[in-house]
């Protein structure tokens, strides 16, 4: 018999006993569930065996056990698969390099696998030989991607392959990993110092022709060797050689300019004292900001002499053939090329670097002809915006020029002829557009620059060497001498619209020159035996708006 319920047994349960889910008194209860931990909707459903794995996938990374190498998707590899780049070995190391560097790494061929019995050099010296040699080519004025092509050569001549050099303004570095598993080795090397030296120059490029050449053996040693022998060797033309080509490549410029034998002294008088400023501003440790700035002095000073004795010469040829020699054309020249490579941050610190060596200029200049307007001299800068047509008198003008240009380059007595004939046909280019034909002087300066690169490119294709001499020193006439001088000669008239319109067309014929060499050299490579995976490969499309 059940008890009756007390009072204390009808109180009403409190919200923590009782919950919205349970079901209410008088109502059935469910059938509680025989497993006590609720499924997933991940899990398997009843019914349904897979097929167990060979493998357990334990990671992330592990080859899925659905994958199968026969019908795997081709998500990596191309329908037609991927081109195996074939190199031919008569092509230049120049280009097969290039090519190289320009290629994926996954796609790069091989080198040929060294026998058994035959152990390779050391890592380690191999870099550090890789990274002297391309110190001396960029302090040499080389465009950095060419020091890479060189650096990679030389790797890949020793048998070392996964290679990544890097080349910037200042520094060089160059990175070999053996494998995949395997810990990379680096090293870098700072250029701290920069010469110029044509003759160094084309040994460098000798020296690595031969150790990327199959019919010569060059062991590290014998390399190292080599190499000591270049920075030991002297230059081939004395001090005093250097000065007075300076001297006669300012009356050069300045017969090119309309003026006669007195100017010529003049102008060279101006130039060797400018010169020898600048020595003794370098023997001093002075940076070369102001050897540029001591050097554009005397030039200007003299052709403020002739203004004041009121002579008949021509001042602004005095001056404008002492700033010649002055204007950084192939540092100029190899920033564009380095921009339109790819190597925006040497474009960048060359730039910034011609950019410094042109204030210099203009400074130095301006200091004198200010001083000049003081003193009442009456500079006129209409007088000699005329253009003066002496074409056989000019085209040996600028055979001069060129010539006591590339004395200055320190270039070899072999390759100042070729040279000399180079910038003579671009005189003569340049003076049948502009003067002649009274075309636009920017596309005359761009189209006579092209052929001064065509034809650099192919001489220096043929005698399996560098470019530079052949053309550093043929643009000689081409530089924008006249625009630099009349825009600071405005400047310091106190007419700055004029003064900033000359010395932008300045900028716009150096521009013209650079890319004019660039692209003849690009179109040299055309006549070439190039590689045809160089032909072959796509162009970088990472600037078309995305």
């Amino acid at each position: 018999m059940a008890e009756p319920e007390g009072p204390e047994d009808r109180k009403p349960q409190s919200d923590e006993a009782r919950s919205a889910f349970t079901p209410p008194a008088g109502v059935e209860q469910p059938v509680p569930p025989e497993e006590e931990h609720p499924t997933s909707e991940f899990a398997v459903p009843e019914g349904f065996h897979p097929e167990p794995a060979a493998e357990p996938e334990g990671s992330a990374f592990a080859t899925p056990s659905t994958y199968s190498v026969k019908q795997a998707p081709a998500a990596f590899t191309p329908a037609h698969g991927i081109p195996l780049a074939k190199l031919p070995v008569d092509a230049p190391w120049q280009d097969r390099m290039r090519t190289m560097l320009r290629l994926p790494v996954s796609e790069r061929p091989v080198p040929e696998a060294r026998k058994e019995d035959e152990s390779g050099p050391a890592v380690g010296r191999v870099l550090d030989l890789t990274l002297r040699i391309g110190e001396l080519l960029l302090a040499g004025g080389e465009a950095a991607e060419d020091v890479e092509a060189a650096m990679f050569a030389i790797c890949r001549s020793y048998g070392l392959d996964r290679c990544e050099p890097t080349v910037t303004f200042t520094l060089l570095s160059i990175t070999h990993q053996p494998s995949l598993v395997d810990d990379p080795i680096t090293a870098n090397r700072t250029v701290r110092r920069r010469g110029t030296d044509y003759t160094r120059l084309a040994a460098v490029y000798q020296l690595v022709a031969d150790i990327n050449a199959e019919a010569h053996e060059v062991t590290p040693e014998e390399a190292y060797r080599r190499l000591a022998d270049i920075r030991r060797n002297r230059h081939p033309y004395p001090g005093w050689v250097l000065t007075a080509a300076a001297g006669v490549l300012a009356g050069a410029a300045s017969v090119l300019l309309g003026g006669d034998t007195m100017v010529f002294f003049v102008a060279a008088l101006g130039a060797v004292l400018g010169d020898r400023l600048a020595w003794l501003c370098a023997g001093r440790g002075l940076p070369e900001f102001y050897q540029f700035l001591v050097a554009a002095m005397p030039p200007a000073a003299m052709g403020v002499l002739l203004t004041l004795l009121h002579t008949d010469l021509r001042p602004s040829a005095v001056i404008t053939g002492g700033l010649f020699a002055l204007i950084p054309g192939r540092a100029l020249v190899a920033a564009v090329q380095d921009g339109l490579t790819g190597f925006y941050i040497t474009a960048s610190a060359r730039l910034l670097e011609v950019g410094y060596f042109f204030v210099a200029i203009v400074v130095g200049v301006l200091s004198v002809l200010y001083l000049a307007v003081q003193f009442d001299a009456q500079l006129n800068p209409e007088g000699a915006l005329s253009a003066v047509e002496r074409p056989a008198i000019q085209i040996v003008a600028a055979m001069v020029l060129c010539a006591t240009f590339a004395i200055l380059l320190q270039q070899s007595r072999e390759t100042v002829v070729f040279a000399t004939l180079n910038g003579g046909v671009a005189w003569v280019v340049y003076a049948s557009i502009a003067v002649t034909a009274d075309g636009s002087a920017v596309m005359a300066t761009a189209v006579a620059a092209g052929l001064v690169g065509l034809f650099g490119q192919l001489i220096a294709r043929y005698h399996h060497t560098s470019s530079l001499p052949y053309v550093t020193a043929a643009i000689g006439p081409l530089l924008p001498g006249s625009a630099t001088y009349f825009g600071v000669l405005a400047i310091a008239q106190n007419n700055l619209d004029q003064g900033f319109a000359s010395l932008a067309k300045a900028a716009a014929l150096a521009l013209a020159i650079a890319i004019g060499v660039n692209l003849g050299s690009e179109l040299a490579r055309l006549f070439m035996q190039a590689p045809r995976a160089a032909a072959a490969r796509r162009a970088a499309k990472r600037t078309r708006g995305f």
